[in-house]
């Protein structure tokens, strides 16, 4: 095997490849990235972990055809640290010499015969556009668990319906929805999955913008997730598990609203949340024309700040987890944020808004848990 590249294109293929890489893998091969090129002068990047896998074509000069597994750290590694200059690859024995410029690297192989065969791409269900996707992912993985004791939880549940995809997750705590369009392969498709959201959002990331194609293989003995765009694959096999019927949550109606500055609320919840101790809320009492927020019951410290907000229905007073309450206001991306309670102690639905008054941006919502304030 020998063939050249450049540095560049090398790079991009081995940071997406390195990711399905396992820190610690099951068996050693699996440490290893797969190169193969091609008498085509196409080289391709291969790694796998039994549940993700990933692939990175790009155009090569192949002079000699082949394929060989190397360490995916040391490969990575050493990608990031070439000079900007033409990389060449040379097979040579049971060594692979990495030149570029005056730099030159001596990996040793791993046997290719023992390497697992990657799951094939699922047939193409439609495609999405990879900005739209990337934004969707981020919004609602900040909703899913963390906690591996509930793995069910650390996924999140995607939806799909005629042209709509929709994106749910929560860690009971919180609940996240995201409604996105996309252009099915056939308009009647109706399908679900539920795919780790840490696995998702790397992806969408790792994908960025332009066209992405979705591919979804449910029911036919293995069930998988399909991503690709530019010539950058990914598979990933979906969880098991019934997830629960989340959307019933979303309140109908909501007889007491606020409006608020998303942006001014972010800002003030960081700065009273400063004195919070650890586990403790923050505080958010709503009247006619503010919100008051406080922090701190000790004689330590205190903080209080107040803002203008436009409230309909009455007064309420909520305490929120400031972490969890950041993330939403996050992920909302819009100029002001309207808030829907029903009661103090049930969940209240946070929707993105123009302006007061105005049109909700109902493909993003945020449903919050509020912590019992003590008597």
């Amino acid at each position: 095997m020998k063939f050249a590249v450049d540095r560049d294109v090398l790079a991009d293929a081995v940071a997406w490849t390195a990711r399905a890489v396992p820190t610690r893998p099951p068996v050693p091969v699996l440490a290893g990235v797969l190169i193969d090129a091609s008498a085509d002068g196409t080289v391709t990047l291969s790694s796998f972990d039994y549940e993700v896998s990933a692939r990175g074509t790009f155009p090569a000069t192949v002079e000699r055809e082949g394929s060989v597994l190397v360490s995916g750290r040391l490969l990575r590694e050493i990608a990031n640290a070439l000079p900007h200059k033409p990389v060449e690859f040379t097979l040579d024995g049971t060594k692979v010499s990495v030149t570029c410029g005056a730099s030159r690297f001596t990996l040793a192989t791993m046997p290719v015969d023992q390497y697992p065969s990657l799951p094939e791409m699922p047939e193409q269900s439609g495609t999405v556009d990879g900005a739209t996707l990337q934004a969707a992912v981020a919004q609602v993985t900040s909703a899913a668990s963390r906690d591996e004791t509930l793995p069910i939880l650390t996924g999140v549940r995607m939806e799909i319906e005629g042209s709509t995809i929709s994106l749910l997750a929560t860690d009971r705590y919180r609940l996240a929805l995201r409604e996105l369009p996309w252009k099915p392969a056939k308009p009647d498709i109706s399908a679900a999955a539920l795919v780790r959201a840490r696995t998702l959002n790397d992806t969408a990331k790792a994908l960025g913008a332009g066209e992405v194609s979705l591919a979804l293989s449910t029911g036919g003995g293995v069930d998988l997730l399909g991503l690709e765009a530019g010539g950058l694959v990914t598979t990933s096999l979906l969880m098991d598990g019934d997830y629960p019927p989340v959307r019933r949550l979303f309140p109908e109606e909501t007889p007491i609203t606020a409006v608020v500055k998303t942006s001014d609320l972010i800002e003030a919840t960081r700065r009273v949340a400063l004195v919070a101790e650890r586990n403790s809320s923050v505080r958010l009492a709503f009247s006619e024309g503010e919100v008051v927020l406080d922090a701190g019951q000790s004689e330590d410290a205190q903080a209080s700040e107040a803002l203008e907000a436009v409230v309909e229905g009455g007064e309420i007073t909520v305490a929120f987890n400031p972490g969890y309450l950041l993330d939403g206001l996050t992920a909302l991306g819009t100029e002001h944020v309207r808030m829907g309670f029903t009661q103090e102690t049930k969940a209240v639905d946070f929707v993105g808004i123009d302006k007061p008054g105005g049109t909700v941006a109902a493909e993003f919502r945020y449903l919050l848990v509020p912590i019992r304030i003590a008597s």
